[in-house]
């Protein structure tokens, strides 16, 4: 399709005997904001550097406005990346940092200050172009790496976790920041992050990967409202996890109770995996609950309370704003439209249950996905 800028098509990526991507299909739109999202180890970082042209895919073509570039070098596309190190000549200062690329190409330099000043102005650091890179703060020289990527003129720009060593606050600001800049430029964003907040705020599209495969893609509130499995529900914010029998359309059983749901097109008795997101369960009295446990934690989050519930052994959580006590006995109540039922699969009993605050698995999971992605990159 004439908007489709890139195009990865059976994208498949070994290392070390290891697979990293396994059958990547993904394009990405002229002017999008896309983001890929997942876990260390899922594959990100090597599909964004399959794009930019740092790595060569095992099997598969990259296609770039419509033309195979699977064997052109990195030089020649039409791509600049920001990586996590910033990687600024800390020789230079600010001005010439930025200019360092058009200096290169033998621009006239008349033409190069005026698109400097431009870029400066665009990032907000006008007044720093005498300064040293060591003198600016991280999220001050992250916007000098955008500045100096950008003057080149890319039709895409390329950044590989670059909010990930700043601090709560900085991040923030710099998510705005970020997705203003890309509506100022008017150009394709692919961001890498592990970081669900930061997907949502500034996507216009989420990628979820894990183990080298797509898991789902689709804009932040399809991917947050509609998960497509287990993994993308726990991965996407907090999530209940259930199993569950789908009786009929609209009807599902879970936790020992019939519930009316909004779902339909599953089999009769087919089992299924329950999603209820913690924001969207109802504490009421125990007499008035679909569903009645008792409160064994309560944590205080600042907008809200974050409280686990044992309901026949599961146990729930709930964000709410209205303070429980540990120890007393509870009812739920469940409005049709927060159950959301999905298919099962691989992922289906590894997640959703609050017993453990860690996931097991997860102690394992620096796993040989992450360790090849790791070698790859070096």
């Amino acid at each position: 399709m004439a908007d489709r800028l890139i195009q990865l098509e059976n994208i498949h990526k070994d290392y070390g005997g290891k697979t990293v991507l396994n059958n990547i299909n993904l394009y990405v739109r002229d002017k999008e904001f896309v983001t890929l999202l997942g876990p260390s180890g899922c594959g990100k970082t090597t599909t964004l550097r399959i794009i930019g042209g740092f790595e060569s895919p095992s099997a598969g073509v990259v296609y770039f406005d419509g033309k195979d570039i699977t064997s052109l070098p990195a030089h020649k596309r039409q791509v600049n990346t920001v990586f996590q190190r910033y990687a600024l000549f800390p020789h230079l200062n600010i001005f010439d940092n930025i200019a360092f690329g058009p200096r290169i190409a033998k621009q006239p330099e008349k033409q190069i200050r005026e698109r400097v000043d431009e870029m400066l102005r665009m990032v907000n650091l006008t007044g720093y172009e005498k300064a040293s890179p060591l003198q600016l703060s991280g999220g001050e020289q992250q916007r000098v790496a955008i500045a100096r990527a950008l003057i080149n003129h890319p039709r895409v720009l390329l950044l590989d976790e670059p909010l990930s060593a700043l601090d709560l606050k900085l991040r923030k600001e710099m998510q705005r920041e970020l997705k203003a800049i890309q509506q100022r430029v008017g150009i394709t964003f692919v961001f890498v992050t592990h970081d669900q907040e930061e997907a949502l705020t500034m996507s216009d599209t989420v990628v979820v990967m894990n183990k080298g495969s797509i898991q789902q893609i689709g804009t932040p509130t399809d991917i947050y409202n509609e998960p497509k499995n287990a993994f993308v529900a726990d991965f996407i914010g907090e999530s209940n996890i259930l199993d569950g029998v789908m009786l009929e359309d609209k009807l599902v059983r879970f936790s020992g109770h019939t519930f009316t749901c909004v779902d339909s097109g599953f089999d009769r008795k087919e089992p299924v995996d329950v999603v209820v997101r913690p924001e969207d369960v109802d504490i009421v009295s125990e007499e008035k609950g679909m569903l009645r446990g008792a409160v064994t934690s309560v944590i205080f989050m600042g907008v809200h309370y974050e409280i686990i519930v044992d309901v026949g052994g599961f146990k729930w959580m709930i964000q709410t704003t209205d303070y429980v006590a540990e120890g007393a006995n509870i009812g739920l109540y469940i409005e049709p439209d927060a159950i959301h039922i999905m298919k099962k699969s691989e992922y289906s009993g590894l997640y959703g249950d609050y017993s453990l605050d860690v996931d097991p698995d997860a102690l394992d999971s620096i796993s040989s996905e992450e360790e090849a992605e790791s070698e790859q990159a070096k």
